[in-house]
């Protein structure tokens, strides 16, 4: 298949993908439809980016808008499970872009508003339901929503749904699936747990796989800047700094660490605003409504915002700290680079945080161009008092402190972690920087000293999506 006018699609989503001027199907798409089209059960491998969405999402709505059906209260015939509320809330404008020529009613189930609209929704009757596990438990629990009229299932990002341990709330819901129906599996990786879970949810499906893992970075010029952990936020102002930086986001390792990085930007003068787990809905849509206007410049996010959020136009990622699982570094920086647009993913890591970036590159199978110089190597004692001070109060995992031992926002400063700069050169001048200013100097998204001011709106109107 070369472009979507060869599939034998019904008239208003051929109308409707004419109006998003789709032509040419992404790979994912152009192995994944004409089967799901067939209703075949469907294995595919593909990473957030790479147009899965209209890949189950235009044979339902084929399905459904060839043979229409009146819809029952509480009773879908679809059902798309994904792992967060944005990814839901995306999935959801999805259906309703695709079939905007049809007669057909879709609904969001997810957590952390109110339920009431939800549940009225419900009861009006829907074709298509798209929900995140705990909200669609809770509402099956109180008997507004029942499965048993449904004929298709989607499970979207089914390994991130695992690592948020949904897992025992998936096999829930799947026991109470009809034995009759089409199943649609996504996921970005097949650990052994997502592969017992397609013994138990597909019947000879089609497999697809289109995520290659060098395929999805290498559009994507990657750096690693090698700092001190003190250092890091105002070498991340110097890059925000820069001319070349339009939208950027930065990730964080934890929830705090994302608030204060966020707070401590708007009061240098960056517009930002921070999103993670704790925030309540509201938060989040604010927040990434704020950013897809231009109204911030820099969202700052833990990883559960490493996937489902697609915005366009993502100039620069950045991680501010590196994250323990190196497949999360794949999809923190496919957040640019997207639709064919270059991109700049810069990474900070600390001596504490070598370990994870080896795991990163051999991943990912290359070695990040390291900006600035080059750290000196560790030696075993000074790996075994990083580990040391990393278990010490205000070094906690658990309590959110850094490894390297950084002590947590409002906690008591524990040792202090060996310096890893080097002894200045001879004949150095007296005040001359060394470590942040020469890497900066050196990264190619780095801005001018002082460049002219962005047009800044004040702190005080960010406060609510902060």
């Amino acid at each position: 298949m070369k472009t979507f006018q060869e599939l034998d699609l019904i008239a208003p989503l051929q109308r409707a993908l004419a109006d998003e001027n789709y032509e040419i199907p992404t790979p994912i798409q152009a192995q994944t439809i004409p089967a799901a089209l067939d209703q075949r059960d469907v294995l595919g491998c593909a990473q957030t980016g790479t147009g899965k969405t209209a890949a189950f999402a235009l044979p339902i709505l084929n399905r459904l808008g060839a043979e229409p059906r009146k819809t029952q209260p509480g009773r879908p015939m679809v059902l798309v499970l994904a792992p967060t509320r944005e990814l839901a809330i995306q999935i959801g404008d999805s259906f309703a872009t695709y079939g905007k020529h049809l007669k057909l009613r879709h609904a969001l189930v997810y957590g952390g508003v109110g339920q009431h609209k939800q549940v009225r929704d419900m009861q009006r009757g829907v074709h298509v339901l798209v929900a995140t596990p705990g909200r669609l438990l809770d509402l099956m629990n109180q008997g507004h929503i029942q499965l048993d009229r449904l004929e298709v299932f989607v499970l979207d990002e089914a390994d991130r749904m695992l690592d948020m341990g949904f897992l025992p709330d998936l096999k829930r819901i799947i026991s109470k699936l009809p034995t009759r129906r089409q199943s649609l599996f996504f996921s970005a990786t097949m650990p052994p747990k997502i592969v017992e879970l397609t013994q138990r949810l597909l019947r000879d499906p089609v497999s697809v796989n289109v995520t290659p893992k060098t395929t999805s970075v290498e559009r994507i010029e990657q750096r690693v800047i090698h700092a001190e952990r003190s250092d890091k936020q105002s070498m991340l102002r110097k890059i925000l700094s820069g001319d070349d930086v339009d939208r950027a986001i930065v990730f964080t390792r934890t929830k705090r660490g994302a608030n204060t990085l966020a707070e401590k930007l708007v009061k240098s003068g960056i517009p930002s605003a921070a999103i993670h787990g704790n925030k309540s809905q509201g938060a989040r849509q604010r927040a990434l409504d704020a950013f897809r206007r231009r109204q911030v410049q820099v969202l700052v996010a833990t990883d559960v915002a490493a996937r489902g959020i697609d915005i366009d136009g993502v100039t620069h990622v950045v991680n501010f700290d590196l994250p323990t699982e190196p497949e999360s570094y794949v999809h923190r920086i496919g957040r640019t680079g997207r639709a064919g647009a270059e991109g700049l993913a810069i990474s900070f890591c600390t001596a504490a945080e070598r370990g994870e970036l080896h795991a990163i590159e051999k991943l990912i199978g290359q070695k990040l161009e390291v900006s600035g110089e080059q750290p000196k190597p560790v030696s075993a004692a000074e790996r075994h008092e990083m580990r040391t001070n990393s278990r010490r109060p205000g070094g906690s995992r658990r309590s959110g402190g850094a490894r390297s031992g950084a002590p947590a926002s409002g906690q008591p400063r524990s040792a202090k972690p060996r310096s890893n700069k080097r002894p200045a050169a001879a004949g150095q001048a007296s005040g001359q920087q060394t470590g942040a200013a020469a890497v900066i100097a050196a990264a190619k998204s780095a801005a001018k000293p002082k460049a002219k001011k962005k047009r800044v709106r004040p702190a005080s109107m960010w406060a609510e999506v902060v």
